[in-house]
């Protein structure tokens, strides 16, 4: 057997092998490269120097970005090793090689010979092979694919668009190659995810390309950035911080996107349409436009969604491709009578882990008839622990009745998988395993409740339809801990003209726009909460590496139960 080069290098270092694939946006520390995914068997590892192997990454698109800081700081991976494909880290370190002069070799290896080298204390690897303690892999170039370029793709790669166009040109085609791509597609839209101050790389990649001339040449919007654009200094954020923060939401406006300032762009007026092709990062959003809307974007890295922005061209290759949008794995679902709005986060949480890498078609719950908000939540949380850019529901999504690949595996969901998977999302709060620092106080025995100070909604963006559900949940009430929204400016108008905002405002609610959970920071986070409640099966899991709290996770009835009592409400009663 051999091992099949994706990116060049040679390196050495201890090996760190991991049976699942990890999010490194939101997993991993980029300033230390220590694991921060309180869900992942890894979790306290650190990365740096190490020899890493896993399946694939999974979750966060930003991860490329991650992995792109990592190289910059000096804390990166020794090498990248995968047992299947494999495009968000690798495109963080093909931008490292590309732009930043930093190398770092990526491999895809058999499953058989990722058994192998799992087991090694150490690893070399040379330009020729992968060596151990009794191991010698070769290491081949992988096979010869044409790349077919139109006579437009030729000109802007030689520069006739400008530097910028030219060198995302490059990466496009780079990473077409390494996922076997025949030829590049047009694209009719973008959303762009790398726009987040979760560390000095996204500022750097963002800032090179506006100062090359990058403009983008098809409709572009903006994911949800670290700060308040109109409000930050009036907030206590840190001067430097909200400075460079603006800065690179700025870099993506100077270069033509849309300033929408939203993870959930499937929310605004203007969204894709069945078959369209556009290029999508943000994973959320991702997992949502295929299986919901039926548009087509594979999970597209940070960074490759501002190079397809820019040239309106993308690899045609993953579910661009009819073949590739077929069910890979049959999930059956037991539904728990009585389930409330939090059995579709738990259930995307299940399913993303039943299937950490392939399209599953899930059946036994279209009796439930999901909204628009149950299929968001479902998504939001698929997208955490799967790597897959969509998932089915039969009698549901408009693709469900693709047929399933020849021989797919069936995997039965039932009641214990979800209580399990509640256990899980809640962990920090019902066992000893709290936060250091998070002034948390251990549990132990029945969950009978815990004691929260803050409560998270809206990760994603919340929807109008969810603002005036939260609305009538409070009935004028005011909470006695924050409960603070996140939400996009076109909802927070919907919501306002509606008077849903006043009524949000007058129980005490903070609505926020721009920022959303996934990168907001102290002060806006207020600094003393020590325990967080939210109704989001993706906040449930980062959130516990991202802000440094245990979270407890519950419907969005506990959550408001919990903003008004500062308690929230014991395990649900449909879960057995």
């Amino acid at each position: 057997m051999t091992a099949t080069r994706i990116l060049p290098g040679v390196a050495s270092g201890p090996v760190l092998a991991m049976d699942q694939g990890l999010s490194f946006w939101g997993g991993v520390d980029p300033a230390t490269a220590r694991v921060i995914d309180a869900h992942h068997p890894a979790h306290g590892a650190d990365l740096a120097g190490a020899v890493v192997l896993m399946p694939t990454s999974r979750g966060s698109c930003s991860g490329s970005g991650v992995m792109l800081d990592l190289m910059l700081n000096g804390r990166a991976p020794a090498a990248l090793i995968f047992s299947e494909p494999e495009d968000i880290l690798t495109l963080g370190a093909l931008i490292g090689a590309e732009m930043f002069a930093r190398s770092l070799p990526v491999l895809r290896v058999s499953v058989a010979d990722f058994a192998r080298i799992a087991t090694q204390p150490h690893l070399r690897i040379t330009d020729d092979a992968i060596t151990g303690d009794g191991l010698h892999i070769p290491i081949d170039d992988p096979p010869d694919h044409a790349l077919a370029l139109t006579d437009n793709d030729r000109a802007i790669l030689a520069g006739r668009d400008g530097a910028a166009a030219a060198l995302a040109m490059r990466i496009i085609c780079a990473m077409a190659r390494q996922q076997g791509a025949a030829a590049l597609t047009d694209i009719t839209r973008g959303h762009i995810d790398g726009c987040i101050l979760a560390h000095p790389a996204n500022l750097i990649f963002a800032e090179k390309m506006a100062d090359l001339g990058a403009q983008v040449r098809v409709p572009t919007t903006i994911n949800a950035i670290s700060v308040d654009r109109e409000h930050w200094q009036a907030q206590g954020v840190d001067p430097d911080f909200g400075a460079r923060a603006s800065r690179l939401a700025d870099a993506y406006v100077r270069m033509g996107c849309r300033p929408s300032f939203t993870c959930a762009p499937y929310l605004l007026t203007d969204r894709p349409q069945p078959g369209e092709d556009i290029a999508w990062a943000e994973s959320n959003a991702v997992v949502y436009a295929n299986s919901v809307l039926g548009a087509r974007t594979p999970k597209h890295p940070d960074y490759l969604d501002l190079c397809m922005a820019v040239t309106g061209r993308a690899p045609l290759a993953g579910v661009y491709l009819d073949d590739s949008r077929r069910p890979e794995i049959l999930l059956k679902v037991d539904p728990p009578a009585g389930a409330d709005d939090s059995f579709w986060p738990l259930l995307g949480h299940v399913a993303g882990s039943a299937a950490p890498a392939a399209i599953p078609l899930i059946g036994g719950v279209g009796g439930l008839n999901p909204s628009p908000d149950d299929l968001k939540a479902l998504c939001a949380a698929f997208g955490t622990t799967s790597a897959a850019p969509m998932l089915h529901v039969e009698g549901v999504t408009p693709e469900a009745t693709n047929p399933p690949r020849p021989h797919a595996p069936r995997h039965r969901i039932t009641p214990t998988d979800l209580s399990a998977a509640w256990d899980d999302l809640n962990q920090q709060l019902l066992h000893h395993e709290n936060i250091p620092g998070s002034g948390a106080a251990p549990r132990s025995g029945a969950d009978t409740g815990t004691p929260v100070d803050l409560v998270a909604i809206g990760s994603p963006h919340i929807s109008p339809a969810e603002g005036r559900k939260l609305a009538a949940l409070l009935d004028n009430r005011p909470v006695a801990v924050p409960l603070i929204v996140t939400a996009g400016r076109a909802v927070i108008a919907e919501l306002n003209r509606d008077g849903t905002l006043a009524q949000l405002k007058a129980s005490g609610v903070q609505v926020i726009p721009d920022l959303c959970w996934c990168s907001i920071t102290e002060p806006v986070f207020p600094p003393q909460a020590t325990a967080v409640m939210t109704n989001s099966g993706k906040y449930a899991h980062y959130g516990p590496g991202l802000s440094g709290r245990p979270l407890r996770f519950g419907s969005m009835g506990d959550c408001v139960a919990a903003a008004l009592t500062g308690q929230a409400p014991g395990r649900p009663s449909w879960l057995g």
